[in-house]
Parts: C-alpha cells; structure tokens; sequence
C-alpha cells in the first residue's frame, strides 16, 4: 500500500498502521471507543503479526519462533523483534502480547507519528488526529479514483466481508483484530450473514486465529480488573499546606511540588466544612491525563455553574467528545499562526500605537499595561472591534464568574452586585459591536476572523451553537487579553529582572526589525533562538493556568491509586515544573534547559497549556504573539522593575489564574528609538 502526493514519495504502511487508521474515528478526532486494553492488546497482536507477514517469526498453537533476527529497518518492529530474539525460550503468542501489552501506549504514539509524517494523518493541538488530504492508490486498484488511506483499507475489508471476495493474509488479521476489538459494528452495518462471513474469515488464517485467539483472552485477564490492591489516598494535614514555605509568594506549582515529593502523585485536602479535595501531580500522572484523560475524566461538571453566568450551556470549555473536537476544528483557523501571520502589519501598528503613548521615567502596573497592551491587538484580530473602553469590566466580570463558580473562594451573590450587574452588559455590548460590523456589506474585502468562523457555524448549525451561547463565543476572544496578558507580563517581568537576558533579547530584537518589519517566514528558531528559549522557561516556571480541574465519569486507577465515578480531580498539571528531578535547580530561570543535550521541555513534566483534549487552542498563535510583543518592546525600550526587591522575587497573585502581584509595575526607563505609527 502506497501513498501518492505532490511532493511526497511512496511509502509502505504496515498493518498495525492499517489498524490504527481503522480504529480512527473522525468524527471524534481519535479512536472509536475501544477500551484502552483491548486496543493495546490489538495493537500487540497487529506487530506479531506484521513481523509473521515478513517472515521474521512464526507460530503455531504451541510456541511462537524467531525465523530470522534481520531488523526490517522499522523503529516499531525492530524493538519487538529483538525482545523475541533474546528470550531463553520459545513462548505462545499470547505469552508475547500479555508481555509487550504495557509498550503499546508508547508504539501507538510513533504509529501516529509516523502517520503524520507521511501526510496521512494531520495532527490537531489536544491530541486529536485527523485524515489529510493525501490520494491512495495501488496496484490492485490503480484504475480507481484516489481515496484517503482509510478509505482505501475499508474498501477492501468492506469488498472481503460483503462481496465474499478471496481475502488477502492482510485482510484476514486486519478483520480478525476489528472483531476481536467489537469495533466492526462502528464502521459497517452488520446483519446475521455478514456476521458469519467474520467468523468464517477469522477461521481462514493460522496467523490471524492465533493473534485473534491471544488478544480475545488477554481481554478478560486479571490486568482488565481494577486493582484490588489499590491504595489509600493520603491526607495531606492542614498545617503541612500552611507552613509550605511557598504560600506566601502564592506560587501554586511550587506548593503542589513540595507535597508530591512529600505525599506522593495522589492526595488528598479536607478543609473544615467542605468536602474532601482530591489532587494529582507530577510526570506520570500528566503523562496519564495525555493519553488516557479522554477516557475516564470529563470537564462539563464543573463548568456548568459557569456556563449559566453567560447563559449558555454546550461551551467548549465544557464539552467533551465529538462536540469538543467540532468545536475545536470550527475555531482552530481564527486561533492560528498563520490566521495570525496574514495580518503582521496590524499587528506591529498596534503595539506600537500603544507603545507610542508610554513616557520616560513613568511607571505602568504590570498587569494592566500588559493586558490592555495585548488586548489592542486581539480585538480587531479576532472580532473586528475595538474594546479598550469595556474590556477591564469584561475582565473583572469573567475573574468574578471564576472566582464564584470555578474556584469557588467566594459566595455566589459576590456576582450579582450592582458593579458585577452593570460590567455584565458589557458583554450584550460586545456581541452588538461584533454583529454590526459582520453584516455582508461590512465584511466585503476584509480578512476572516475568528467572528465570521463563530457566526457561520451559528448560522448553518443553530442547534449546535445556539444563539444562547453567542455572548460567550463572541467575548470570550477578548479574554484571551486577559491570560495572554498575564503571561506578557511575566516574560516582561522576567526580561526587565534580568539586564544581560535583555541585552540578549535586544540583539535578536534588533537584528530582527533591522530593515524594516519582519514577515512571518523571517521568525526562524535560529533568529528567535534566545527569545524562544526564553518564552519556553517563562511558561515553565509563571504558568497562567496551573492547574485543571476533571470529574471522573469512569473509574480509574492511577498510580495505583483508585478514583470513584463522581469524584472531583484537581490536576496539578504544572507542579513538575517545579520538581528536581524534571527540572534540576527549578527555582533557577535557565533558558539552555531547552537546548541540546538537555532538552528538559521534551516531557510530559512540561506542561504549560494544559493536557489531553483540552489543551489550549491557540498555543502557536500565543507563542508568536507573545514574541512579537516581547521583541517590540527591547527593541524600543528599555524596561525596570518596580518596586525593587520584586527583581529578586515575585509574589503571585493566584486564584482564578496565575498572575503576578498587582503592586509590580513596569519603569519606562529608556526609550531606544523613535516609534513612527
């Protein structure tokens, strides 16, 4: 089987790739629900069976032998085949998939990898996949039109079961494995006749009957079963969380990596009054909510109170599944760098109309400055407005419906103040700008935006985005202001903290705007080298989310540890940012952790934006803008911190989000050259 593209040449897939395209569902941007050890096992049973097809082992009811230790040259296959190779004695089939079962998570990401590199598979932020746009063809089929790839296997699977065509070996285990797995009825209407014809073919192959067989009783053994040994979640005392020495500076990884060192991945907090909270944290655990989240944890119940203070319910926030990804894909194009690179010289002019207006010797607040700053620029970026006038109320109305119904550390009536009610109508203020500037006429001959996308989907789906849930979609984007706010002001913060880390930011910035505004192609690695090392460590030790919070809708253990159905998770997703052993010296800011050899980010450990299906949509675009900005400003200015003894450490300001202390301002100190607008 071969892929044929422009610009890509022709590249063999191997049957456990064949499965995994089968397993794919689009509608959910990852696989149909198979539980995860079926799906490891049949991924297993795929490899024994693709190394059979090349001849390199071979297995009867007995025993499974090597026929020839030669590597294919294939970094799935080759690893399996050695393990078999070195074993003292020959084994069952069913000995090897029990045995390699727990390597399956690992295989499966560099199946999709691979996928992806051949231009097979497009990969979404959140870990969700898709098929790109690529034809098939082989020679059996070369007079047809071209297909996607799963199109292409489902053909034949859909030819051999239906058609009574003389199945290939290939097609043989392919619907042996969909069987065992139950997937089969998810892809094909299946009545008692081709039922049959299944079991008759999954009878015609020695091979695919001995892998199928291994896997079918794989299923039911004990390592189905949760635990029975599972252990009991610690209590983490009161006046442990108290005397942390990082309460004070209100640095929230920090705190949940001294427990997790102290109490282990699972704990838990009783506060008097409330209910027991449950919390998770370190590399492991991220790693678990990467891979398995989607499975047994879910956003909605936490969000719903939130969702009723915009007066919506379906929210991105708070769906999950295929809703979630239809979302996603919906938003991706308005929430993307190259949305975002069409459209440099707005965005230049607007930093630096807002720059023009800083003065010598004044001083900013940190927080404002910044979130006004980035706000200037997504406003018309995302829904062809202007804001500046109502986006502090947005803010603080949104920080309140957070603080109220999301972190819950004040009373709800908090939110019905006459203050709160009047920011409020800011928000019906804001979807009638957005709605009187995207009429036909006004938006004839004008870039896309993020508001055309929304008001699309509402007019072609209105049940799926209601007109309920407008005055949240259409506001929300200028609370991206408020977070991507945040996060400029602790790269500024961090800049201004650090004289010879300026000075190095300004030789980039420098070299950069040189002759004139960069285009989107001139933001290479090698010109943004020092800049983007020095994003990356911002992130890592000022998160602006550090933590997520998940119901268990599916009993789970992690880490040895059993969570209910119901119970309430809070993950401390960004803790081993703050762990010796992910971070050696994590207190110390090191933009080489990112470069070679260390490459310290290259883990789960670093979690900035979130893990699993609710990653942070717009990481790329954030990225470029956040370096645009910091760039624009060493380039023009020279900034201090104020008031001194923040230079060695910054207090935070944690609840709803991370942000720093609202006394930190920002000195204008210098201002470089002239800024012509």
């Amino acid at each position: 089987m071969s892929v044929t593209t422009d610009r890509v040449a022709t590249h063999e897939l191997t049957l456990p790739q064949e499965l995994v395209l089968m397993f794919l569902n689009e509608e959910t941007g990852y696989f149909h629900q198979v539980p995860g050890w079926n799906l490891n096992c049949a991924i297993i049973g795929a490899l024994l069976a693709e190394l059979l097809i090349r001849y390199r082992i071979d297995a009867d009811g007995e025993s499974l032998k090597v026929l020839d230790r030669t590597e294919t040259g294939n970094p799935v296959l080759d690893p399996i085949l050695a393990r078999i190779a070195n074993e003292p004695e020959e084994q069952t089939v069913q000995y090897w998939v029990e045995r390699l079962v727990f390597r399956a998570p690992a295989i499966i990401d560099l199946i999709l990898e691979r996928l992806v590199e051949q231009n097979v598979l497009d990969y979404h932020e959140g870990e969700f996949w898709t098929l790109a746009r690529t034809s098939w063809q082989t020679e059996v089929y070369a007079r047809s039109r071209g297909t996607t790839a799963v199109e292409f296997v489902k053909t034949r699977v859909n030819k051999t079961i239906f058609d009574n065509e003389i199945p290939s070996l290939r097609d043989v285990i392919i619907i042996c494995l969909l069987d065992t797995c139950d997937v089969l009825r998810f892809i094909f209407q299946l009545e008692d006749e081709s039922e049959e014809r299944i079991k008759l073919i999954c009878r015609m192959s020695l091979i695919g009957r001995s892998v199928a067989e291994a896997v079918a009783n794989s299923f039911a053994g004990p390592l189905l079963q949760r635990s029975a040994l599972a252990k009991q979640i610690p209590v983490v005392p009161l006046h442990k969380v108290l005397l942390n020495p990082h309460v004070r500076s209100g640095n929230i990884p920090a705190i949940f990596a001294v427990l997790r060192q102290e109490y282990g991945p699972v704990f838990q907090l009783r506060p008097p009054f409330s209910e027991p909270l449950i919390f998770m944290a370190g590399p492991r655990v991220n790693q678990w909510v990467q891979q398995n989240g989607r499975h047994y944890l879910r956003a909605r119940d936490y969000f719903t109170d939130f969702e009723k203070v915009y007066g919506a319910s379906g929210l991105i926030p708070a769906v999950d599944g295929a809703d979630h990804f239809r979302l996603r894909k919906a938003m991706s194009p308005g929430n993307s760098r190259e949305r975002l690179e069409t459209q440099l010289d707005e965005v230049y002019r607007s930093v630096r109309t807002y720059m023009a207006d800083w003065k010598v010797g004044e001083s900013y607040p940190a927080r404002s400055l910044s979130r006004r700053m980035i706000n200037a620029q997504l406003s018309p970026f995302f829904i062809s407005i202007e804001s500046q006038d109502i986006i502090d109320d947005l803010m603080a109305y949104k920080e309140r419906g957070l603080s109220t119904h999301v972190a819950r550390i004040l009373p709800k009536f908090m939110l019905y103040t006459p203050g709160m009610r009047r920011r409020a109508k800011r928000v019906e203020e804001v979807v009638n700008r957005v709605q009187s500037v995207h009429t036909p006429a006004h938006r004839a001959g004008r870039p896309r935006d993020l508001a055309d996308d929304l008001l699309s989907l509402h007019a072609s789906d209105p049940q799926f985005l209601p007109e309920s849930n407008l005055a949240f979609v259409l506001s929300a984007p200028l609370l991206a202001s408020m977070y991507l706010g945040d996060s400029l002001s602790f790269a500024v913060y961090a800049m201004a903290a650090q004289p010879d880390m300026y000075a190095r930011i300004q030789k980039e910035a420098d070299a950069l705007f040189e002759n004139g505004d960069p285009e989107g192609e001139d933001f290479t690695l090698e010109a943004l080298d020092v800049t983007h090392r020095f994003l990356m460590e911002v992130m890592r030790m000022y998160p602006v989310v550090p933590m997520s919070i998940r119901n268990v809708m599916n009993a789970c253990v992690v880490e040895g540890f059993e969570l209910p159905v119901g119970a309430r998770i809070h993950i401390a997703t960004t803790a081993s940012h703050y762990m010796e052993d992910a971070f050696p010296e994590p207190f110390t800011f090191d933009i080489d952790r990112y470069a070679a050899p260390r490459y310290e980010h290259r883990s789960r450990a670093y979690a900035p934006y979130g893990l699993g299906t609710h990653t942070c949509l717009g990481t790329r675009m954030m990225e470029r803008q956040l370096a645009i900005n910091v760039l624009m400003i060493a380039h023009y200015f020279r900034l201090e911190v104020s008031p001194e003894k923040f230079r060695h450490k910054l207090t935070f300001s944690p609840l709803p989000n991370n942000k720093p202390s609202k006394k930190l301002k920002f000195v204008i100190a210098e201002q470089r050259r002239e800024i012509n607008v």
